[in-house]
């Protein structure tokens, strides 16, 4: 166990808040979310459901005829296979629908799987409108109304009661950690769960081009 995991499970035994402040997780919360807002990574993105933004923006190219609306979601070497395609697509709007439709989806498939590419993430498919999370829809709602109060306050006090949640569990199993097995088993589960919580977010800190990550250490 590192001195950082060691520090906080003395702070835990005697009952102290934990290295990183509750009081931390508003600024934290913040960095998240220019995360989430400024970037599509796999593990939350919709790109492929028909409501995301990238067959959106697909549907407003072949309206328009405007491919250039679309190159911006897949990387320089794809553009040439992107722009073919969707010329042969945009040619056959007014004929058959039938015939139109099946090179529609081809076209919106081939977009999306590109892009997924680009996010080093599989193609699965489009999925139907509605099938993105929950945090994903507030995070392009608050885009759309340029407004991030909302999501902001909503994410903020998610996290805290969910750390809360995590620190009172260990907390109160670190006083009994030691009567049994079981009970001292049960104490390391909640606290290799609650540790790694906090280091998964502060990795993501870490990682980010802002900055913020190295003023949240004491």
């Amino acid at each position: 166990m590192n001195s950082k995991s060691t520090t906080t499970q003395k702070a835990l035994t005697n009952g102290q808040r934990p290295a990183m402040s509750l009081l931390k997780i508003s600024r934290l919360t913040f960095v998240l979310l220019s995360v989430l807002l400024l970037s599509w990574q796999s593990t939350f993105a919709h790109c492929d459901s028909y409501d995301g933004p990238v067959i959106k923006d697909a549907f407003k190219a072949l309206e328009t005829n405007k491919v250039q609306l679309v190159l911006k979601w897949v990387s320089e070497n794809q553009e040439a296979e992107i722009k073919a395609l969707f010329e042969k697509t945009y040619k056959l709007r007014k004929g058959d629908q039938e015939i139109y439709q099946i090179v529609e989806k081809h076209f919106l498939e081939t977009l999306v799987r590109l892009h997924r590419e680009t996010e080093g993430a599989p193609f699965t498919g489009l999925k139907p409108a509605g099938s993105a999370s929950p945090i994903v829809k507030m995070a392009d709602l608050a885009i759309v109304n340029q407004n991030v109060d909302d999501l902001a306050s909503k994410f903020t006090a998610h996290i805290e009661k969910v750390v809360r949640e995590k620190y009172e569990k260990v907390k109160e199993l670190s006083e009994v950690k030691n009567e049994s097995l079981e009970q001292g088993r049960n104490y390391v589960a909640a606290y290799v769960e609650y540790t790694h919580m906090l280091e998964g977010i502060h990795a993501i800190l870490e990682h980010s081009s802002d900055g913020h990550a190295s003023h949240l250490h004491e």
